[in-house]
């Protein structure tokens, strides 16, 4: 892997395919709502699984923010989208200037799938991409997020 790159993996008793709509467009369902910039207003957060497609967070009064876009889609199996924010969590209108998060959904068996999701390109976030990285890396990053993904609905 990479250095400017991380892997985290949960495994998930639902399909793939329910797993692809969960994460895309049913994130305001567990995405934590204290790492969105609407924090407890926030109305809806969605991956559109369509190549081009937002990624965005509706708040209150309408406000919109998008996150990414989706960089390729394979429904039931994976997603991947541009990771449009900065290491000072602010959004970042360049996509040139963006990480990408690739997620991927293979099934075990009948009731479990492994969720597989790499965060590359840190660099492209500029100079101390590796603080970045390592936050997302930790407990408090990615980890804690596809826990939040693997809760009871």
């Amino acid at each position: 892997m990479p250095e400017d790159s991380l892997e985290v993996a949960v495994d998930a008793s639902l399909t793939p395919e329910a797993c692809f709509k969960r994460f895309t467009e049913g994130m305001t369902g567990w995405w934590p709502k204290a790492y969105t910039w609407s924090g407890e207003a926030l109305v809806k957060i969605s991956i559109t699984p369509k190549v081009g497609g937002p990624c965005s967070e509706i708040g209150p009064h309408g406000f919109r923010s998008d996150f990414g876009r989706v960089l390729a889609v394979h429904p039931g199996k994976s997603v991947r989208f541009t990771w449009q924010i900065s290491m000072k969590r602010e959004p970042v209108p360049d996509p040139a200037m963006a990480s990408r998060v690739d997620v991927r959904f293979s099934e075990i068996d009948a009731d479990t799938t492994r969720v597989v999701l790499i965060h590359s390109a840190f660099a492209n976030h500029g100079e101390g991409f590796e603080a970045y990285r390592d936050a997302m890396a930790s407990e408090q990053g990615w980890p804690l997020i596809l826990d939040c993904f693997n809760a009871p609905a």
